[in-house]
C-alpha cells in the first residue's frame, strides 16, 4: 500500500484500540493491542503520518529511533536495593525506569493529554544486546519492570533489509504478536502531501516529467545511488532559502540531497531552465490578465514539457495564494467565535474587557504549549493561535493606551458608565475584526479574478489540449484549490470540468462498444 494507505490504516487501528465501553475499559484489552510494525524504505515519510495522526485524533505522541539507544537508555540503570523475604535479607538488582516510559509521564503530566502514540522508528536496526529486551518489549509492552501506560498504543516502524544492513529480521512469534503494515513509495500520493508542506514547485513539476526519477535506490559502480522523498522534500527547503538569499542553487548543493549523479545533473539542468521560463513568460502578468500577445503565442507553440512547467509555475503562485485567503478565513472564524464567547462571558460576568483578552491570551498560549508539548501541534495550528494572540494583545494594548477596558471603579462610575465603557471596548474590537474581514474578502474577489486570467490565458495559448485537461485536473485535486473553488465557485472551472467529464463518459461508451463489438 502507499503511505496514505497506510496513515488510514494505522489511524483506523489506534481510534479502535482506545475505544471504551460504558464502564471505561478499553474495549480491545490491552493484551490484544498488538503493536503495529510499519515496514517500508527509507525517506517515504512514515515519521510525518505519526504526527498526522496524533494531530488529527487529538491525542499525544512520543517518538524515539531506537538506533540511538543502548541497553541502559531503554531499560534503565542497575541499582542495588536490600530486600527482606521470610526473615532473610537479600540484596538484588532492580532497574530505574526506562527513559522512554519516563518520556511517556513527562508528556502525560505537562501536556494534560493522557491517551498517546508511543512510536519507536528503526525497530529492526536495535542492538544486539537490546534485542531480547526489545522483542520482550513487543510481545508484553514492558520495558524492565515498567509498563506502557494504558492508552497508549505502540506503533513501530523499520526498512526492509535490503536497504540496511543492520537490520534484524524478526522471527515468527514476535511477528504473530504483531500488526504488519508495508508500505512503498508512491509519487501521486507524495504529491498530495507536498501541496500541503509547500514543496517548491521546481521540484513537483519536474517530478511529474520524470515520475520515476521521486524514489530510487540502486546499485552502480560507483556504489549505492539512492533518491528520496525525504531527500526532495529538504532539498526544496534549501532551493526555497538560497531563493531568499540569492544564494545559487547548483550541481554541489543538489548533490548533497540527490545521490543519484545522473538525476542531480537533469534537475539541476531543469532547476535553470524553470528560471528561465519563470523570467521569459511573466507569471504575474499571466494571473493579472495583462500578458503579452508574444508570451501567448510561445506558450502556444512551445513543447509539451515548457507548457507544463509554465503552468505549474502558475497555479503554483495561485494555489498558495489561496491558501493564504483559506487560512485567514479559518483565522477570522476562530476569531469571531472568542470574540462572542467574550462579548457572552462580560455580560453574564461583569468582568471588563481587558480582563477577558487577558484570559483568552494566557489560554490560548498554554494551549499551544500543552499541544507542542504533546506533539500535536500542526503547523496550520500553531500559526492560527499565535494569529489569534497577535490581534488580541494588540487591542489589548490599543485599548490601554485609549483608556478603555480598564476596570471600573464602583466608587466613581455608575453601572451605566461601566456598560457605556465596555460597549466602547467591543465597538473598538468589532472595528479591527470588521476591517481585517474586509481585507479578506477584498483578497478573496482578487483571486477569483485571478484564477478567470488562468483559464482566459489558456483557452488562447493551449486550446483543446491536454494542457486544459491538466489545469483542471490540478485545481480537482489540490486541497486548497479544490476548497476555494468549492467554497466561492469559479463559473470558468465548472465549464471545463463538465466538458472533460462528458469527454470522459464519450470514451467509455466508445470502449464499451469495441469491447461488445458492436
Amino acid at each position: 500500500m502507499n503511505i496514505k494507505q497506510a496513515k488510514e490504516h494505522i489511524k483506523n487501528s489506534v481510534h479502535l484500540y482506545l475505544k471504551k465501553d460504558e464502564f471505561g475499559d478499553y474495549r480491545i484489552p490491552v493484551v490484544r493491542q498488538r503493536p503495529i510494525f510499519l515496514l517500508g524504505s527509507p525517506g517515504i515519510g512514515k515519521t510525518a503520518i505519526m504526527e498526522q495522526i496524533a494531530q488529527e485524533l487529538g491525542i499525544a505522541l512520543v517518538s524515539y529511533s531506537m538506533t540511538h539507544h543502548t541497553r541502559q537508555s531503554a531499560l534503565g540503570l542497575p541499582f542495588i536495593t536490600h530486600k527482606n523475604y521470610k526473615g532473610m535479607e537479600f540484596d538484588i538488582s532492580e532497574y530505574t525506569m526506562s527513559e522512554i516510559i519516563a518520556s511517556i509521564y513527562e508528556v502525560m503530566e505537562h501536556s494534560g493529554i493522557e491517551e498517546g502514540i508511543l512510536f519507536l522508528d528503526e525497530i529492526n536496526c536495535v542492538s544486539e544486546t537490546l534485542a531480547p529486551s526489545m522483542l520482550q518489549f513487543l510481545q508484553y509492552k514492558v520495558f524492565g519492570r515498567h509498563k506502557v501506560p494504558e492508552g497508549w498504543v505502540i506503533v513501530t516502524a523499520g526498512n526492509p533489509p535490503e536497504y540496511n544492513k543492520s537490520v534484524r529480521e524478526f522471527d515468527v512469534v514476535t511477528m504473530d504478536r504483531m500488526k504488519l503494515v508495508e508500505v512503498e513509495a508512491d509519487y501521486a500520493t507524495w504529491k498530495e502531501y507536498a501541496a500541503k508542506q509547500g514543496i517548491h514547485n521546481a521540484v513537483t513539476t519536474y517530478l511529474d516529467m520524470k515520475k520515476s526519477d521521486f524514489y530510487r535506490v540502486e546499485m552502480n559502480v560507483g556504489g549505492k545511488s539512492y533518491v528520496t522523498a525525504r531527500g526532495w522534500e529538504d532539498l526544496s527547503a534549501t532551493i526555497l532559502l538560497c531563493e531568499e538569499e540569492n544564494l545559487p542553487v547548483d550541481e554541489t548543493l543538489v548533490a548533497q540531497y540527490l545521490h543519484n549523479e545522473k538525476i542531480v545533473k537533469e534537475f539541476t539542468a531543469y532547476y535553470e531552465l524553470y528560471n528561465k521560463y519563470k523570467k521569459d513568460y511573466k507569471v504575474e502578468e499571466i494571473l493579472d490578465g495583462t500578458n503579452s500577445a508574444q508570451v501567448v503565442e510561445r506558450a502556444r507553440i512551445a513543447k509539451f514539457d515548457e507548457r507544463l512547467s509554465l503552468l505549474g509555475m502558475v497555479l503554483d503562485k495561485l494555489e498558495s495564494e489561496m491558501k493564504e485567503n483559506l487560512d485567514t478565513a479559518d483565522y477570522l472564524s476562530e476569531l469571531m467565535r472568542i470574540l462572542k464567547a467574550m462579548r457572552t462571558a462580560a455580560e453574564k460576568t461583569g468582568k471588563d474587557v481587558l480582563t477577558l483578552i487577558h484570559q483568552q491570551i494566557e489560554a490560548r498560549n498554554q494551549l499551544l504549549e500543552s499541544m507542542a508539548m504533546a506533539g500535536t501541534l500542526s503547523t496550520e495550528e500553531k500559526r492560527k493561535s499565535r494569529t489569534i494572540v497577535q490581534f488580541l494583545e494588540a487591542r489589548e494594548k490599543q485599548l490601554r493606551l485609549e483608556g478603555n477596558g480598564e476596570p471600573a471603579n464602583s466608587s466613581s462610575l455608575g453601572e451605566n458608565d461601566k456598560n457605556k465603557e465596555d460597549t466602547s471596548a467591543f465597538a473598538l474590537l468589532k472595528a479591527a475584526f470588521d476591517k481585517e474581514v474586509a481585507a479578506m474578502r477584498a483578497e478573496n474577489e482578487k483571486i477569483q479574478s485571478r484564477l478567470h486570467n488562468v483559464f482566459a490565458f489558456s483557452e488562447v495559448a493551449f486550446m483543446d489540449g491536454n494542457e486544459m485537461t491538466v489545469l483542471v485536473t490540478e485545481l480537482t485535486v489540490n486541497t486548497y484549490s479544490a476548497r476555494f473553488i468549492g467554497t466561492y465557485g469559479s463559473a470558468d472551472y465548472q465549464r471545463h470540468n463538465e466538458d472533460l467529464m462528458l469527454g470522459e463518459r464519450q470514451d467509455d461508451i466508445l470502449q464499451e462498444i469495441e469491447r461488445l463489438a458492436l
